[in-house]
């Protein structure tokens, strides 16, 4: 008997399908992959199985539900959680000001009687916090998560933010079925390793995983069986043995889809556009400590490393985001630091890695969102009337028409509010605000997080023809190291903070696997 079986599943929002009898039949300590393009309706499928209000308030669902062969139809969150469904969001679900162990025992504490408790109920009990931490700190070890249950969410890196929110379902007792959705999408590649050794130990241990990625070699190497979407059907069920990576990217897209990688250039005569000399940035979680870095003109410049190392903190300390000191200079020009308008003036701009903490007005238009940072910083999307300059509407949804149609943004128009969109769409309309700006520089962290193979080629191929057909200089900020060497001309590698190397892209894997580990110096590579 399966664990869950989800029969004949359909949905529709405002007249339209978004899911079309879907099926998806999971057993007891399975490791089942669910894959599909952004849009393709995973999304969807997991709001139903939670209960979650925007399918109630939409007009429900249409097929049904079983749990150990017994009706299952919850009304709420809470009745999946019972059932033992625990999910990982691919956007964070932590309070900032809370710690780690707060966050991974919120409404689940950890209480004792007391003598008000005794007369006035259980309300009055007193907070176990020797038993939550401790219960906090086994969760943390079973992810191999060196760090003190004490501190607090806000500032940490966003590696070890995902962790955290695994940590917290790992903590619950009943736990029989854990949905992780884009689970290692902000983790190293070494991180993920271990990540993936981690999920098959729960396997083991009888908890079933519902793992939904957009990485197909890792679904390819962990997973039993394997459930593909498009365009809301189910495509594919299979066995994941049975079935390639090829196969997996032909049957999410309906077409064939490979990364190419760009022909590698000389740019060593190529002028400074910016130099990073002494920089020192205090971003928690990613300190830099004394980067001294070149930015050729015209170049893609990777920036890579594990999590926690610094590589996150030096575009944010470009632009400012974070206590900075040292120098910057742009075209011979030195920059003032910790002055992020200042630095969108001098035509430098940032794509945040935190897209939705820093990167989109979520409860604005995606028009909007595309449009502002160039209307508030270059008076785009103007238009003068007498002696006044009004916003000029027309063109920002003109705009924002071509970046959708050349992002492939899936909405139902410009009007729509990022808050709807699915994650992968999201990063897309920062990107789409970005390319709006049109910086001499662009610095881009994790472009790709979230973000499917067919979306992620497409995201790709743009920031290649900015930069070589309108010259754009990118600075691009990966946890993914494939991702780097296929379109970098040079790859910067941070370790503890400070540069350890500068590698060309098809250098050695073991020269990249020792800088990352800071153990080759950048004077014995160029």
């Amino acid at each position: 008997m399966a664990l869950l079986e989800m029969k004949n599943i359909s949905k529709q929002y405002s007249g339209n399908p978004v899911l079309k009898n879907v099926d998806l039949v999971i057993e007891e300590g399975e490791i089942h992959g669910l894959i599909g393009e952004n849009g393709a309706g995973k999304s969807t499928l997991m709001n139903i199985l939670f209960g979650m209000p925007v399918i109630h308030s939409t007009g429900g669902h249409e097929g049904t539900m079983l749990i150990n062969g017994e009706p299952f139809v919850p009304t709420e969150p809470t009745d999946a959680m019972n059932a033992g469904i625990g999910m990982v969001h691919q956007e964070f679900m932590l309070i900032p000001g809370f710690t780690i162990t707060e966050n991974v025992k919120l409404n689940r504490e950890n209480t004792f009687a007391s003598p008000l408790s005794r007369v006035f109920g259980k309300r009055l009990e007193n907070l176990d916090r020797k038993t939550m931490v401790a219960d906090t700190k086994e969760a943390l070890n079973k992810l191999h998560m060196d760090i003190d249950e004490f501190v607090k969410i806000e500032g940490l890196p966003v590696g070890y933010m995902q962790f955290v929110e695994i940590a917290r379902e790992i903590d619950k007792r009943n736990l029989r079925l854990l949905i992780l959705d884009e689970p290692t999408a902000v983790l190293t590649e070494s991180e993920a390793e271990k990540f993936l050794e981690v999920i098959k130990s729960l396997s083991e241990m009888g908890i079933a995983i519902l793992f939904i990625t957009h990485r197909l070699e890792e679904i390819k190497s962990i997973s039993d069986r394997i459930t593909v979407l498009r365009d809301g059907e189910m495509v594919l069920t299979q066995n994941t043995d049975e079935v390639t990576t090829l196969d997996m990217a032909r049957a999410m897209v309906g077409r064939s889809i490979e990364l190419s990688v760009e022909d590698r250039r000389d740019l060593s005569e190529h002028p400074l556009h910016m130099e990073i000399t002494d920089l020192y940035v205090d971003m928690p979680g990613e300190r830099v400590r004394g980067i001294n870095l070149e930015i050729k003109k015209g170049e893609i410049l990777g920036i890579g490393g594990l999590a926690g190392q610094g590589k996150i903190g030096v575009a944010n300390g470009i632009m400012g985001l974070y206590p900075t000191k040292g120098k910057i200079t742009k075209d011979g020009v030195e920059m003032k630091l910790n002055d992020p308008r200042g630095m969108l003036r001098n035509n430098v701009t940032f794509l945040s890695e935190d897209r939705k903490g820093m990167g989109l007005l979520l409860d604005d238009s995606i028009e909007y969102n595309i449009a502002y940072t160039a209307l508030e910083v270059k008076n785009r999307f103007l238009k003068r009337v007498l002696f006044s300059d009004f916003v000029d509407n027309k063109a920002i949804t003109e705009n924002a028409e071509q970046m959708i149609k050349d992002l492939d943004i899936r909405c139902t128009s410009g009007k729509q509010h990022t808050r709807r969109l699915s994650g992968g769409n999201q990063q897309k309309v920062c990107i789409a605000k970005a390319l709006t700006f049109g910086p001499d520089i662009l610095l881009i962290s994790e472009p790709t997080r979230g973000i499917d193979i067919g979306a992620k080629k497409l995201v790709m191929d743009t920031l290649v023809r900015l930069n070589r057909e309108e010259g754009m200089t990118i600075v691009i900020t990966s946890s993914e190291l494939a991702e780097l060497r296929q379109i970098s001309d040079r790859i910067a590698i941070i370790s503890d903070g400070k540069l350890h190397a500068i590698l060309e892209p098809d250098a050695p894997d073991e020269l990249f696997g020792l800088a990352m580990a800071g153990d080759v110096m950048s004077e014995v590579t160029s």
